[in-house]
Parts: structure tokens; sequence; C-alpha cells
């Protein structure tokens, strides 16, 4: 893909629609649904997460969510994403990040997480699969990256399910929401691994 030279005219989506799982860019008004996922699932995402103590009001949630707004219109460092549950559509099941790392060669990681309401169902790895086949498809992605902490089980299968290649175990790269130093494994896909 040749980058326009107007970053924010390159084409993103309204909506990404799947069987199950219907992932799109976070609205003002989603600001309650995400507080309120973030509330329930705030122990349960603290280890893997730097924002377990963050969105303690659904003011702080809407603040949050106007930046990522902005972020979006601009095509800048993290594009946010909310997951809703189409059979219920005012259920939201978590959040989902699309993190360009390079446009002009199609370098892109994908983050998720999930509240742990929703755990179990397949959620994340049809939302993974819908947003990796968007990179692949309309941002002509040379690579799609997810990164997860490998206590981390059920982040790092989603990636093995969908295809992606580990690449690396990097011992002690960083520190995890405890302090103690982190173990991270990186996962990847390029063109060619998607037959």
């Amino acid at each position: 893909m040749t980058t326009p030279a107007y970053r924010t005219l390159i084409p993103l989506f309204d909506e990404l629609r799947g069987e199950r799982v219907l992932v799109r860019p976070y609205r003002e008004s989603d600001a309650p649904a995400l507080q309120e996922a973030v509330a329930e699932s705030r122990e349960h995402l603290r280890p893997w997460m730097p924002f377990y103590n963050a969105h303690q009001t659904v003011e702080e949630s809407r603040d949050w969510i106007i930046h990522t707004m902005a972020q979006w219109l601009l095509r800048e460092d993290h594009l946010a994403l909310g997951m809703w549950d189409v059979v219920a559509p005012d259920r939201y099941l978590g959040g989902f990040g699309i993190h360009p790392h390079d446009w002009d060669i199609g370098y892109f990681e994908i983050g998720y997480w999930l509240r742990a309401s929703a755990e179990g169902h397949g959620y994340v790895t049809e939302a993974a699969r819908l947003v990796t086949d968007f990179c692949f498809t309309e941002l002509h992605a040379s690579r799609v990256a997810i990164r997860c902490d490998e206590r981390n089980l059920r982040s790092a299968a989603v990636a093995r399910r969908l295809g992606f290649v580990q690449e690396a175990r990097l011992r002690n790269d960083s520190r995890a929401t405890d302090g103690s130093l982190r173990t991270t494994l990186v996962f990847s896909l390029i063109p060619s691994d998607r037959g």
C-alpha cells in the first residue's frame, strides 16, 4: 500500500460485523458501558492491563473515548475499538486496538481485552479475525503482530488459533502491573502465512 500524502485519508471502517461480534470505533455514548465493564473486570484484568486503575468514573471513560476518537480521525498511535455482542447489541464485551507501527510498510499490532463475564465464548478470536482480515485486505498489511505476557494463556491461544507464528519470547523485557519482571511473547502473521 502506498500511504496517502495525508494520513487522515487512509480508509478505515465504521464497523466490522461477524456472526456474534461487532467491532467499531468508540462513541462518546459508550462511556457508561466501558466504565461498567472495566469495573466488573478490574481484578480480572489487573495482571495484564496497565489501565486497571483507569475508568473509575463515567466521566473519566468519556474523556478517554474523546481522545481515542481524535486518534481514530488522525490515524495516530492507537486506533481504539469497542467489541459488542451482535445478539445483544447493548452488551459491551471489551476493547480492541490497532496500533500502526509503520503505515508505509503496513506493520500493525493488534491488542484486546475482554470483560470477565464474556470469557470463554470465542468473542476475541472472532474479533481478532475480523480486524486481522481488515488489516491485510484493506490496509495491505505486510505484518500484523500480537504481543502478550507469557502467563496470559488465553491471549496467546487467540494468536495461535488464528495461525499467528510465535517469533519471540522476550525474557524480562518490561515490568508487569505488579512490578515484577515480565516475559513477553511476540506473534506475527504475514501474507504468506495466510495461504
